[in-house]
């Protein structure tokens, strides 16, 4: 004799015990901490690691707060970068040279992976917040090295 269960039953067993389990497992997140960008990045952006290490081997989670109208220049990354807009409209465009016209406009909520050695840049419209989601150690490489920011250079 075959025993069949309800679907209905099913949820109303397994789902509870599913949402205790995933809220044992989270945390309310700590007070974001945010300090400035390095200097790789162009002066006027904060930063804040949410998780990992961005100088490290292995997963990271980083936010990067930026002022109206903040850019960052044509350049490319060793791996992977998934970028989620958080506050703000993030302009991105794929390519060597910076060009407005054939920027898209992602807005709060909106996603997009740049893909590793790919060449991109973006500009901020209002304060922007986006997170980046990588595996490490973070590298930034400008397609023209006169982009680098002078801080940066000089080190």
């Amino acid at each position: 004799m075959r025993r069949i269960v309800s679907p209905l039953l099913l949820l109303t067993v397994v789902a509870p015990t599913a949402l205790a389990q995933a809220t044992a497992s989270h945390a309310a997140a700590p007070a974001i901490k945010w300090g400035p960008a390095p200097a790789v990045f162009p002066a006027g952006a904060q930063m804040a690691v949410m998780q990992g290490n961005p100088g490290a081997n292995g997963l990271f989670t980083v936010r990067l707060r930026m002022p109206s109208g903040y850019r960052i220049a044509p350049h490319t990354h060793p791996t992977d970068e998934h970028i989620t807009v958080i506050t703000g409209n993030f302009r991105v465009g794929m390519g060597k040279t910076l060009d407005a016209g054939q920027m898209t406009t992602l807005h709060a909520g909106d996603f997009i992976t740049a893909p590793s050695g790919a060449p991109h840049y973006a500009q901020a419209r209002g304060t922007t917040v986006v997170q980046v989601h990588a595996m490490g150690p973070f590298a930034l490489t400008y397609v023209n090295p006169a982009d680098m920011p002078k801080a940066a250079a000089a080190r």
